[in-house]
């Protein structure tokens, strides 16, 4: 039986202009660097041999090199993933970043990771994240990809939309959002009336259920 993995605990990192390493030059590292990219980091890379794909990502500082003792330690990052095939040189990523209380992943190696990446859906500011502890990157993606057909449709940036204006609306009233009817408002026809194009008549729906509660 394998050993159980320990608990993890999930967080949501904000990233932007904040210095992040990748190490690795490959496929692997170029999704790494994508996902860094898209959460606004600034994200640098070590490798000696960079693919075309990810030299022609905008953004990046490249460092066309062999990862060396202490690299990861001494550049000020705050966040650090390696992603070559080279297990020496991720396990040297891993020691160098953990010894000074950077979070480090090892792509596909949970043994070598303070911290582990969750498949991602993203929809606007939605974002949908599916995490097995790292025993199968495959199932990951795989519920993934049904909630990416479930959710991925511009109706739920518009709902989000929607619940965020009425939130905002609250809040520069002095009142608390606490308490209202929110999931009403979400168990009612909101998003039909979104899906038909009727905006302004989900809105009403909302300030309904919302003045109700």
């Amino acid at each position: 039986m394998p050993v159980p993995a320990a608990t993890q605990y999930p967080v949501n990192l904000v990233v932007t202009g904040k210095p992040c390493l990748v190490v690795g030059g490959g496929p692997v590292a170029r999704r790494k660097v994508e996902g860094l990219l898209a959460a606004g980091a600034d994200v640098t890379v070590i490798a000696r041999d960079i693919d075309a794909e990810l030299a022609r990502l905008d953004g990046v500082r490249l460092l066309r090199k062999r990862y060396q003792p202490g690299d990861a330690a001494t550049g000020g990052y705050r966040l650090v993933i390696t992603a070559t095939d080279d297990e020496r040189t991720n396990q040297q990523v891993h020691d160098d970043a953990d010894a000074v209380g950077i979070w480090v992943n090892s792509a596909d190696d949970p043994d070598r990771c303070t911290f582990t990446l969750p498949a991602v859906v993203r929809n606007g500011p939605l974002m949908l994240t599916v995490a097995t502890g790292g025993h199968s990157p495959a199932l990951a993606t795989h519920l993934k990809d049904r909630l990416a057909a479930d959710y991925g449709g511009a109706e739920y940036r518009q709902l989000l939309e929607l619940l965020a204006e009425a939130r905002a609306a609250v809040q520069a009233e002095g009142r608390s959002t606490e308490g209202l009817a929110w999931q009403t408002a979400l168990d009612s026809d909101m998003l039909s009336l979104i899906r038909g194009g009727h905006i302004s008549e989900a809105r009403e729906r909302l300030k309904t259920c919302l003045s109700s509660s």
